[in-house]
């Protein structure tokens, strides 16, 4: 990354600019009820084996740290929907090609693309599906074409909704082990941390998932 001399005896990074055409993009939908971890593996981790007295409590741990493991990887181990949003800049070229944030992993469908029209008071209107479709070599939207009535006046006015797939790391048994370790740990110290033995999160889960989580570049 470049920098540049401030003249006051320090540096401060020049600021960069974003390599893709969106303007921004948010998570709008995220599955906070489907289990991975089976009660059964979680009790036997846990050397409870036949009690299924505290389930309800394992339950809500599990998706906790199913969540924690999809935010460090950056993959969807269930299912997760976002929103891209497009200023007009990015609408040039025929056709028209709409880079999708988080696309690392998985599988990816597009919901829908929406614009702003310029009527008043502004419309989200929806483009057709025939219209679009989605490219994975590129991991792109790419438009035969898009209305000529876009507002203008809207920031962003061009919307792709989409989803991600399960990602393959769900399945690895090394991705797992590691979401053990981290169960064991959190159910054994129910605290962030205590005043006897002040330790972060076990260096194994590191360990075993460090050489899944994307590189940024």
């Amino acid at each position: 990354m470049p920098v540049q001399e401030t003249g006051l005896g320090f540096v401060q990074l020049a600021p960069t600019r974003n390599p893709f055409n969106y303007d921004w993009f948010e998570q709008t939908n995220r599955n906070v009820s489907t289990g991975w971890l089976t009660l059964s593996e979680i009790r036997e981790q846990l050397n409870l084996y036949s009690d299924t007295s505290q389930d309800t409590y394992l339950t809500s741990l599990e998706l906790a740290i199913r969540m924690a493991i999809e935010d460090y990887l950056g993959a969807p181990i269930v299912s997760v929907q976002y929103k891209s949003y497009y200023g007009v800049s990015a609408l040039y070229g025929s056709p028209l090609s709409l880079d999708l944030p988080e696309t690392s992993q998985g599988g990816v469908t597009i919901d829908s693309v929406k614009y702003y029209n310029d009527e008043t008071p502004t419309v989200l209107t929806t483009v057709s599906p025939s219209a679009y479709y989605y490219d994975p070599t590129g991991r792109k939207v790419i438009c035969s074409d898009l209305p000529t009535s876009i507002n203008p006046q809207m920031t962003s006015p061009v919307i792709v909704t989409y989803t991600l797939a399960a990602s393959p790391f769900a399945t690895y048994p090394v991705v797992k082990q590691a979401a053990l370790l981290w169960f064991t740990h959190l159910y054994n110290n129910r605290s962030e941390v205590t005043s006897t033995d002040m330790k972060r999160i076990p260096l194994g889960v590191d360990t075993l998932l460090r050489p899944y989580k994307p590189l940024v570049m």
